[in-house]
């Protein structure tokens, strides 16, 4: 079963769930938040290093990242501006690692959310797919208004990622759970498969964000 409604909040999810499942991109703060200011931070690496103009490198990199994906940054300023192959590696090191100029902001009907779910004592997850240190490094620099004592994290990549149900298989046995109490709010097919796969309720959370 999955709902299909217009819009909801809090108060029109079925009561019984008492567990709710989130990624972290896209579900809970926008992916490019992050993104953007490690641009911005990789910009004014080549503009120290290689004297290259550091808002022409950080607007490449974000038309790229709107215009063909994140995957191809490195890529087309390698070919715009020359720059040697061996800044890839600070790149990567950077994307995982990057100390943040800003704190990263949930989207606030997601906040809303979350915070009702802990006043009704149910119990929140982050399942997420992606590299566990980065993904970690976004959570310590998002800005939780107290909720981060409230939730549970799951790394994927430890076990077998998403869409397999591994994962969420394991979270059922660690907290004591049924399928039927879990809720999984998600923004992607592989969550939907996911979801799927293991037997649980899901919702996109664009009916959240409409609100």
């Amino acid at each position: 079963m999955n709902y299909q409604p217009r819009t909801m909040n809090y108060l029109d999810i079925d009561s019984r769930k008492k567990a709710f499942i989130f990624e972290l991109d896209n579900v809970l703060y926008p992916e490019k938040d992050y993104l953007y200011q490690v641009y911005y931070l990789f910009a004014s690496l080549l503009e120290y290093t290689e004297l290259i103009n550091a808002r022409e490198t950080t607007d490449l990199m974000v038309n790229t990242y709107v215009n063909e994906g994140k995957e191809f940054v490195f890529d087309r300023l390698k070919e715009k501006f020359g720059i040697n192959e061996k800044f890839r590696a600070n790149f990567k090191h950077l994307m995982i690692t990057a100390k943040l100029p800003l704190k990263l902001l949930l989207y606030q009907n997601m906040l809303n959310l979350l915070q009702e779910i802990v006043v009704d004592r149910k119990k929140i997850f982050i399942v997420t797919n992606g590299n566990p240190e980065q993904q970690l490094n976004k959570i310590k620099q998002t800005e939780w208004h107290g909720l981060e004592q409230y939730l549970t994290v799951y790394f994927t990549e430890e076990s077998t990622p998403k869409p397999e149900p591994d994962i969420i298989d394991l979270l059922i046995k660690d907290h004591n759970l049924q399928r039927r109490d879990l809720l999984m709010i998600e923004n992607a097919e592989i969550d939907r498969l996911c979801a799927e796969a293991s037997g649980i309720d899901y919702i996109n959370f664009n009916v959240f964000i409409a609100l």
